[in-house]
């Protein structure tokens, strides 16, 4: 069994004809036909019903297909890792950052590589984890920031550093004291990241604490961006929280109080990529810029 036996099979499925694999193959249509008859010779198994017009698996045609397109695509990565360790001269690089990336100096990410490597194109994510998690493991993007917990099926999960999470309110007795998750639960909420909710990482963390103390977490108001909560917060609509890299920016609202939580909260920021699948250089030099950057700027306890 060879590669390109593999590969006729897999684009005479994809195309539906023979004629279709050799186009994609460039070669002869009798040359992709060979391909696949040596490789049903060797199996002992006829892997199309030779129609008229268009090819149809058989049933052990279906049991092969996924190993066959798995060890193709295998094989293309593997040829675009090796011919992509020369000098970065070109391709395109694709990596998801954290929503609030400015807070943690990564708005300069895209700069910093594009000096080293002006020919590479950059495709940059900003999104909540809980979506470039989603986005890495599909292979949309190849590798990105996220904050823990994510689902990580398929997932290589490498922490960099953790960033304290404080409950934040322009009242100074609801400050006074570490809070708890029932004092958390009971408070006016002004909570960010409502597309994802409770999907947010965060919040998750937040919901799995209540969950055990079994009270309820019932936002008062429920908004995409921090910045738009603490302005709300700061005019002394409800309470929210925010990361200490947030708390500590020169844009945090003048007179706002925080408190660490009873049990500390923490974002544990990582790189996910997908298990098994090698980055590419470009992709591979970005993150390594990106990782240098937060272990740089030493927000939280490092990992």
């Amino acid at each position: 069994m060879t590669l390109n036996q593999l590969r006729a099979f897999v684009e005479a499925e994809r195309g539906g004809s023979f004629t279709a694999a050799a186009a994609a193959m460039d070669m002869a249509q009798a040359s992709a036909s060979e391909l696949v008859r040596r490789l049903e010779t060797e199996l002992d198994a006829e892997l199309f019903v030779r129609g008229s017009r268009t090819l149809t698996l058989t049933s052990a045609g279906q049991e092969l297909l996924p190993y066959a397109q798995q060890a193709v695509q295998a094989a293309d990565h593997g040829t675009r890792a090796v011919r992509s360790l020369g000098s970065l001269g070109g391709g395109t690089a694709t990596f998801g950052v954290l929503r609030n990336a400015d807070y943690y100096l990564l708005s300069n990410l895209v700069q910093m590589f594009h000096a080293r490597y002006p020919s590479v194109r950059v495709r940059l994510v900003g999104q909540n984890s809980a979506e470039t998690a989603a986005a890495v493991a599909a292979g949309h993007i190849e590798a990105g920031l996220v904050v823990l917990p994510i689902d990580d099926e398929g997932l290589a999960v490498s922490p960099l550093l953790r960033d304290e999470v404080f409950y934040v309110s322009a009242d100074a007795e609801r400050t006074r004291a570490p809070v708890t998750i029932e004092a958390f639960s009971r408070a006016p909420l002004v909570l960010y990241d409502a597309r994802y909710g409770w999907q947010d990482p965060t919040r998750r963390q937040i919901a799995e604490r209540a969950q055990l103390a079994g009270v309820p977490i019932d936002p008062l108001i429920e908004l995409e961006h921090v910045e738009a909560a603490l302005k709300l917060v700061a005019a002394g609509v409800g309470d929210t929280i925010a990361s200490r890299a947030v708390v500590e920016a020169p844009t945090f609202p003048a007179g706002l109080r925080t408190a660490p939580f009873a049990e500390p909260l923490y974002d544990t920021i990582a790189l996910v990529r997908r298990r098994g699948y090698p980055l590419s250089r470009a992709t591979r030099e970005l993150a390594r810029i990106a990782e240098d950057t937060l272990r740089e700027i030493g927000v939280g306890l490092s990992l």
